[in-house]
């Protein structure tokens, strides 16, 4: 234990600032842009929504406007970015966080093909004559030039009955199926031989015809409003103008071919609006001067109570300072915590990288590259969803390991102590952030490439 004794985060990773800087520019080419209107559809997915409202806030200063139609609960967050709010006028939506958690608990629960059964249903198929109706009504009314639109197939197809220039927001790694590549949620490596590969592909044709499984709702949605219909549901991606992947092409398994219109803009490092304002500025900071470690277990819903109580007391083991930060699905009094740790319900985790030396995650694609953007190790509990891709994409990075979602607290404090004492996960998350520096400085942003639409509206 004498190793982490020794660590001391009392400062940013190197470069952390310099790459949150190259990401809030001016533009890539300021004053040759014309300010435009933009509406950008979306639902509160949790870890979708901050990289969208970094892009609609970055799009602000840049002197744009941008209305934002989505649920309800983003409503305060839009406020926040600058932007215009419109509710799903007839498309449904989440009310509350309530609301919401009443919703995920549906889609994750029963076997896998209820699931996605319950999600095709309530948010693919069922509603997709809703959406599309809504997003091509608030688009004209607005006089929108360009139409930036969640990945869901009703919202497309809406934005593409507009006739305006329209990007497609995939703020995490590319989810489209891809020969040899491992599909959404497998958590699986690109493949290294014949074996492996055959094994993605064949994976990834079994998901392109679950979701195909949606194409006549999609199809009837598209007909009622004068956009041809697809042969499969993906190709609602290749009709728009752009698709704008949210995160580093370094840290992605890029398939060996993209369709031309895909674009890796790298990440939004925005800490949620909420998350701001409910964690104080430096109250989160528990005294001392020993290693930090951050917890970041979702910011909604995702059954993660006792996973939380389970790291609290993992870290209450180790001569650490810890820092939980709930989300708005969990009451932070249901998480006992030792002395050593706080819990809260929010705080700005770009504060707290700063001085981290560690993060417990269960790899969300935000917390995980704001980690890896400040130079922190990871430890990754994948949960569900595509947290088990994401942990795959660290893993080959170097810069964390993994646990299974049911470890013990014992078992955890040892995987913390593993990545403290070791400092090779350190030095590849510092690698990394470095990669991403040189990458801002060369590629441009997804709010350049929105701009870029404006010039074709």
């Amino acid at each position: 234990m004498s190793e982490i004794a020794g660590i001391n985060r009392s400062r940013a990773a190197p470069g952390a600032e310099s790459f949150r800087a190259g990401w809030t520019r001016a533009g890539r080419y300021p004053g040759l842009v014309k300010a435009g209107r933009l509406l950008l559809a979306t639902i509160d997915g949790g870890g979708t929504l901050p990289p969208e409202m970094g892009l609609a806030a970055e799009l602000i200063r840049r002197g744009h406007s941008v209305q934002v139609l989505a649920d309800p609960t983003v409503r305060d967050s839009a406020a926040a970015a600058g932007c215009g709010f419109t509710p799903w006028p007839t498309a449904p939506a989440m009310v509350s966080v309530a609301d919401q958690t009443a919703q995920i608990r549906l889609f994750e629960h029963g076997p896998p093909w209820r699931r996605f059964a319950a999600v095709r249903d309530r948010v693919l198929t069922g509603p997709a004559g809703l959406f599309a109706a809504d997003v091509a009504a608030t688009a004209t009314g607005r006089r929108s030039d360009v139409v930036l639109a969640e990945g869901v197939p009703g919202i497309m197809v809406g934005a593409l009955a507009t006739g305006r220039p329209v990007a497609v927001l995939m703020p995490n790694v590319y989810l489209r199926p891809s020969t040899g590549m491992p599909p959404m949620g497998t958590g699986w490596l690109p493949g290294r031989n014949p074996l492996t590969r055959a094994r993605n592909t064949l994976a990834g044709k079994g998901f392109t015809r679950l979701m195909d499984t949606c194409r006549p709702a999609v199809n009837q949605a598209a007909a009622a409003h004068g956009v041809p219909a697809v042969g499969e549901v993906f190709e609602l991606f290749d009709r728009c103008d752009r698709v704008l992947v949210m995160t580093s092409r370094s840290f992605d398994f890029e398939p060996e071919v993209l369709p031309p219109n895909v674009r890796y803009t790298g990440p939004q490092l925005d800490d949620p609006a909420w998350a701001v304002r409910d964690g104080a500025v430096d109250l989160w900071r528990p005294p001392g001067d020993a290693p930090l470690v951050l917890v970041a277990m979702s910011s909604i819903f995702q059954d993660q109570l006792d996973v939380l109580r389970r790291i609290a007391r993992a870290l209450g083991m180790l001569p650490v300072r810890g820092v939980i930060t709930t989300g708005r699905a969990v009451d932070p009094a249901e998480v006992p915590a030792p002395r050593n740790v706080r819990v809260l319900p929010a705080a700005p985790h770009s504060q707290i990288l700063a001085d981290a030396a560690a993060v417990v995650t269960h790899a969300g694609h935000g917390t995980v590259i704001k980690a890896l953007a400040a130079g922190v190790p990871v430890l990754c509990l994948p949960q569900g969803r595509d947290q088990r891709d994401n942990t795959a994409r660290v893993r080959q990075l170097g810069a964390g390991i993994r646990l299974g979602k049911r470890a013990t607290p014992r078992a955890i404090a040892a995987a913390v102590r593993t990545v403290l004492d070791d400092e090779r996960y350190r030095v590849a998350a510092m690698s990394f952030a470095a990669t991403l520096i040189r990458e801002a400085e060369h590629t441009p942003s997804a709010a350049d490439e929105a701009e870029a639409l404006l010039d074709c509206s």
